[in-house]
């Protein structure tokens, strides 16, 4: 017995469906990397996404929204990473501050006139 195709309407809303996920995804790390949310600890993620394999094409009417989402998506991974990198500056500058040193060898004074 072969599954049945979905319906022109279950199609769509199942597509509908998926692109509301991926836009709370989206809007979930937004607001984690507003100012507001930086300082606050992040509930752990409870599984990596996978794309849905039985939607079949996109709606041609449901183009301009995943537009819109893909656009959010590569706006916020580009915002991760220079939050990452200033994150990384931070712990440098901490850990110099930490250990009165930026990494270079210190000097070493022996008197030898004993």
């Amino acid at each position: 017995m072969s599954a049945q195709p979905p319906s022109a309407g279950d199609w769509h809303a199942a597509w509908s469906a998926a692109l509301d996920a991926l836009e709370m995804d989206v809007a979930a790390v937004e607001e984690m990397l507003s100012g507001d949310h930086r300082t606050q600890e992040v509930p752990a993620v409870t599984g990596a996404w996978t794309p849905p394999t039985d939607l079949g094409p996109l709606p041609l009417d449901l183009r301009p929204r995943a537009d819109a989402i893909l656009s959010r998506q590569l706006r916020v991974a580009q915002e991760m990473v220079l939050v990452m990198a200033g994150n990384r500056r931070q712990a440098a500058m901490i850990a110099r501050v930490e250990t009165g040193s930026d990494g270079a060898a210190r000097p070493v004074y022996i008197n030898c006139a004993a």
